[in-house]
């Protein structure tokens, strides 16, 4: 229906200037509109520009505000008009059961309402005004309405008091592409004695794709299987990687990677409708790892927010194989230390549109070792004897931000073909935030990086566009020319 909605009205207008407010008039879900945009993009029905928005929206403890009042008007209102109240009277009268928490209204009254100058502390309380305006109540409520506040009222509510949090909303504009029609055609993928025979007689109307029998199947798995005996010459041992479904714990929060990075937003990440959640997770060091994002520890601030394990609990179909690592540093971690050196190879997915250098499900390299002392500088050194293994010398590295490594570096190849140095892959340090929480002893230290199977494969065939390696597009001349792929391995 989308696909439908989409085509039929680009018949007729020039441009969808915006897919949620298109989404909206019709009446579907933006999310599978999204899809459906990415699909017909990368058939070159349509061409597609990001549109980004960013809003405000209230936390948790935002809405309370909002619906009940600030604690400081509340403390405020507890104090009598006329003399004083002790403070242990005012614990009992606000927060009789919890007022040591940080978020009571006791404690987050006093700060205000004394700060506010609005009564006098001591042992005993008094005001020192007879009349006060909730103005954290008013502003949040202006939010919850679409106004728009000034620079530091905004900046008061989400730094000061993370009252409110930014939200970012992704969508697109759309235009007619060069395969543009009112209708994409459908085609016939699996071959079938149905099949076979309507092609000999009609060529099915040119709707029967050209089946890829050599597949790309055989070249990965010899590419695979060469890359594996370099990481086994290394010294490294496989890791299980049979989970293609993770939680977003053991994706993301196990990689202190916040619940707010844009990463995790559905239209980069491919979430299970069925079933939606994971049904167990090792308690104790969920919470270790709830601590350490909202409040930090191990020498790190953290993030300062309100981690939730309903996010964490999200099933999808893992984003990186760093995934599985983050399960075996976790298992390391639980027994007598031993350096260790893991790699894995398999599959992929990020939700996102197919071109000429990514596909939407691609084959991830991660390669990790763990020993105690490890530096900067052994991780280079790692990485020019991997690459070198593979016959590419030409290698630069540039500072880079990844939020589970520090420092973190993105590894680049020259590309023949292109004329042009690509990046092929990504690599650092974990972070403390992330091997403390483990268990892991304080002096080891973890060096990893990661790239796709497809582009070193391109960079060393000179293949300028992934499609023309994997899918119907393949040449099948450089699969008669390289029936077994070899990377030269010394």
């Amino acid at each position: 229906m989308a696909e439908e909605a989409v085509l039929g009205y680009l018949l007729d207008n020039e441009e969808i200037t915006d897919s949620g407010q298109f989404s909206d008039e019709h009446n579907l879900n933006h999310d599978e509109v999204v899809n459906v945009i990415k699909r017909l993009h990368a058939f070159g029905y349509v061409d597609c520009q990001n549109i980004k928005r960013v809003s405000s929206v209230l936390t948790d403890e935002g809405k309370k505000y909002a619906a009940e009042g600030s604690p400081e008007v509340h403390y405020f209102l507890a104090v009598p008009a006329e003399g004083s109240i002790s403070k242990e009277e005012l614990q009992k009268k606000l927060s009789p059961s919890d007022w040591k928490s940080k978020t009571s209204v006791f404690r987050i009254g006093s700060i205000y309402a004394i700060k506010n100058k609005w009564v006098e502390g001591g042992k005993q309380v008094s005001r020192k005004v007879q009349h006060v305006e909730d103005k954290v109540k008013n502003l949040l409520l202006q939010i919850q309405e679409g106004m728009e506040l000034d620079e530091e009222s905004l900046n008061y509510l989400k730094n000061t008091r993370r009252l409110i949090e930014e939200k970012v909303w992704k969508g697109y504009s759309i235009k007619k592409g060069p395969n543009y029609a009112p209708k994409r055609m459908s085609f016939a993928t699996d071959l079938s004695r149905e099949n076979l025979q309507k092609s000999i007689t009609s060529m099915l109307n040119d709707s029967l794709l050209m089946l890829d029998i050599f597949t790309p199947f055989s070249r990965y798995s010899n590419v695979r299987k060469q890359f594996k005996d370099i990481f086994r010459q290394m010294g490294f041992e496989e890791m299980p990687t049979n989970n293609f479904v993770e939680s977003s714990f053991w994706n993301f929060d196990a990689l202190f990677q916040p619940q707010q990075h844009p990463a995790r937003d559905s239209h980069d990440t491919f979430f299970l409708k069925a079933p939606s959640t994971t049904r167990e997770l090792p308690e104790d060091y969920v919470e270790r790892v709830k601590q350490v994002h909202e409040s930090g520890g191990y020498g790190s601030r953290g993030y300062n927010y309100d981690w939730k394990r309903e996010e964490a609990n999200k099933n999808l179909l893992r984003t990186h194989t760093t995934a599985a690592s983050s399960r075996m540093l976790y298992a390391l971690a639980k027994k007598p230390f031993t350096p260790k050196k893991y790699f894995s190879i398999d599959r992929v997915f990020r939700n996102e549109a197919v071109d000429r250098t990514h596909l939407a499900e691609f084959h991830q390299i991660e390669g990790l070792v763990c020993d105690r002392g490890l530096t900067l500088g052994d991780l280079i050194g790692v990485l020019q004897d991997f690459f070198s293994r593979l016959g590419m010398s030409k290698l630069r590295f540039k500072p880079a931000y990844n939020p589970y490594t520090e420092p973190s570096m993105e590894i680049f190849s020259y590309h023949e073909g292109l004329g042009k140095w690509v990046e092929i892959g990504n690599s650092g340090m974990f972070r403390p935030e992330m091997l403390l929480p483990m268990g892991l002893p304080e002096d080891v230290r973890v060096i990893a990086w990661g790239l796709s199977l497809e582009r070193p494969t391109m960079i060393l065939y000179e293949i300028d566009n992934i499609r023309d390696l994997f899918g119907h597009k393949v040449d099948l001349g450089l699969i008669k020319r390289n029936p077994i792929c070899r990377i030269g391995i010394e």
